[in-house]
C-alpha cells in the first residue's frame, strides 16, 4: 500500500515514521510512504506556502497553487489517482470502520492542514475530510501519523501476528479485555492506591490452562468492559451467542443493584 504525506514540517512526520511497526514495514518495503515537502513545490524564491485570509482575520491560510502542484506531481508519479484525504475538523470521525474503509484504497494522500486552515478552492480536489476528534491540534501532521498508523496495522504482512490486529479494540465493537504479564504475584508500590493492599494476583482463570474457560473469561471481561465504559458501542457492536447471553446477564445483575 501506497502513502503520501504533504506537509511543511517533513521532518515531524519522517521521525515518528522511522519507529515502531510502521518504520519496520517501510524498510521491508511492505508499506511504500514518501513525505513530500509542501515547500517544494512553490515557485517564489522565499519558498512560500501561506497568505494572509481575504476579508481579513487572525492567522495565515495555506496557498492553493503548491498543493495543486504536489497532487499533480503525486499523481502523475503514481500512474493512477489516489485518493486524497485532508485532515481537518470538519471532517468524517476516524473510526475502526472508516480505517477498514480507506485500507482498501491502494494508494492514499494525505494533506496535513496548518494554520487557518488550506484554501477553500483545494477541497475541489480533495475526496474526504478526516477529523481524529473534537479538539484543536497545531495542525494536520499529527492526525496523519494517526490515519497512516490505524489504516497500516489492516495491511497484511505490517502485524506480524494477524489474528492480534482481529481482537484489537473496536474490531468488532468491543474494548479488548484485560491483559497480564509475568510475575503472576507482586507487591503493590508503596505509593500506590491506597484501595491495593497484600499482592497484586493475575486473576486464577488466567494461570489455569484451560483455554476455554480463558477464552469465556476474556469474552465476558471485554463486554463487561465496554458496558462499563462505553456502553454506546453494544448498540453496533458485532457479538456472537455467548457474548450476547453475557450482555444480558450483566444488564440484569446491573438491573437488580439498582
Amino acid at each position: 500500500m501506497r502513502f503520501d504525506i504533504v506537509t511543511i514540517f517533513p521532518a515531524m512526520v519522517e521521525q515518528v515514521l522511522s519507529a515502531g511497526i510502521v518504520g519496520r514495514a517501510i524498510s521491508r518495503g511492505t508499506l511504500d510512504v514518501t513525505v513530500h515537502d509542501l515547500r517544494d513545490f512553490t515557485t517564489d524564491r522565499h519558498r512560500v506556502v501561506d497568505d494572509v485570509p481575504y476579508g481579513g482575520g487572525p492567522g495565515m491560510v495555506l496557498k492553493p497553487e503548491p498543493i495543486f502542484r504536489a497532487l499533480e506531481t503525486i499523481e502523475r508519479d503514481g500512474g493512477a489517482r489516489p485518493l486524497v484525504l485532508l485532515t481537518s475538523p470538519q471532517g468524517t470521525r476516524l473510526t475502526q470502520e472508516v480505517v477498514q474503509r480507506l485500507s482498501r484504497a491502494a494508494h492514499l494522500v494525505l494533506l496535513c492542514g496548518r494554520y487557518e486552515g488550506v484554501d477553500e478552492r483545494v477541497r475541489c480536489r480533495v475526496d474526504e475530510e478526516i477529523s481524529i476528534g473534537d479538539y484543536v491540534l497545531s495542525g494536520g501532521e499529527v492526525p496523519a501519523l494517526v490515519i497512516v498508523d490505524a489504516i497500516a496495522r489492516l495491511v497484511p504482512g505490517v502485524v506480524g501476528d494477524q489474528q492480534s490486529v482481529a481482537d484489537d479494540s473496536f474490531s468488532r465493537g468491543l474494548l479488548d479485555f484485560p491483559q497480564y504479564t509475568r510475575p503472576a504475584e507482586m507487591v503493590p508500590p508503596a505509593d500506590g492506591p491506597a484501595v491495593v493492599a497484600g499482592t497484586m494476583k493475575v486473576p486464577d482463570v488466567l494461570l489455569s490452562g484451560n483455554h476455554a474457560e480463558i477464552r469465556r473469561w476474556r469474552k465476558r471481561e471485554a463486554v463487561s468492559r465496554t458496558l462499563a465504559r462505553r456502553p454506546d458501542l453494544l448498540d453496533t457492536a458485532t457479538l456472537d451467542d455467548e457474548e450476547r447471553a453475557i450482555l444480558r446477564t450483566l444488564k440484569e445483575q446491573e438491573h437488580e443493584r439498582h
